[in-house]
């Protein structure tokens, strides 16, 4: 059997068992302020508490079931890699960001910032320890380019839809991507944004609606899909494209 199979098949394994604790971990989320009528955007729902959302039926098998999957790719197509250190408990907790912001329209700053804190501190590990220092440096520029790049978005277009929680996470996507290298990230970030922004334009031409482009998206989903792509086809098709 090879290494690669056996990476598959261990992260696809480790990423199922974390799934299983995605309702555990969206139950303690604390609630955030609620925001009042008057702020929310036409037609919002009040938010649904994270702790009906973990109560949902079937849950944890589902998200088993997809981090299994994201898991299984990651490591079939990186092998035995360091970076599985931190891509594999990212996994669980990238599917619960989804599922939360899919469902509130709102990123946890309680779940993000940790997760962000910690990957940074076992890449900087990693990086020094393997002296992997290209690839250290390549991951903390691109965490700082990407959340720069979000954050300019989030200022300068203030009724597109974007959220901070998108801001947030968006330097936990560029640190993962850069690790593996800058074509990986810019695609990785590039399908993230086309997966929401592309259909987003589309429906908004057809309907003949520009009031489409400022509503609220959950953007945290396709940002996540993005990073996923970039980090199992990112390099070859960074190949491709640049050589």
């Amino acid at each position: 059997m090879s290494s690669t199979l056996v990476a598959a098949l261990v992260t696809a394994l480790l990423g199922g068992l974390g799934g299983l604790l995605v309702p555990a971990l969206v139950a303690r989320i604390p609630e955030p302020a609620p925001v009042p009528e008057e702020e929310r955007h036409e037609g919002e729902p009040p938010k649904v508490p994270y702790a009906d959302l973990a109560a949902r039926p079937g849950l944890g098998p589902r998200c088993a079931v997809v981090s299994a999957l994201a898991a299984g790719l990651l490591g079939w197509s990186t092998g035995p890699d360091w970076s599985l250190l931190w891509l594999v408990p990212l996994t669980p907790v990238a599917v619960s960001l989804a599922f939360i912001d899919w469902h509130t329209r709102l990123l946890p700053k309680a779940v993000v910032v940790p997760a962000t804190l910690a990957t940074v501190a076992l890449v900087v590990a990693v990086g020094l320890a393997t002296d992997e220092r290209a690839s250290l440096v390549r991951a903390l520029v691109a965490l700082a380019v990407v959340f720069v790049f979000y954050w300019l978005l989030w200022w300068f277009l203030p009724g597109a839809g974007m959220g901070y929680g998108d801001v947030r996470l968006s330097a936990l996507v560029g640190l993962v991507l850069g690790w593996v290298s800058g074509g990986t990230a810019l695609l990785g970030v590039w399908f993230g944004m086309a997966l929401l922004g592309v259909p987003g334009l589309v429906v908004a031409i057809v309907r003949r609606d520009r009031s489409l482009m400022r509503t609220a998206y959950p953007f945290g989903p396709a940002m996540l899909v993005g990073a996923l792509v970039g980090l199992v086809w990112g390099t070859a098709l960074a190949g491709r494209i640049w050589g």
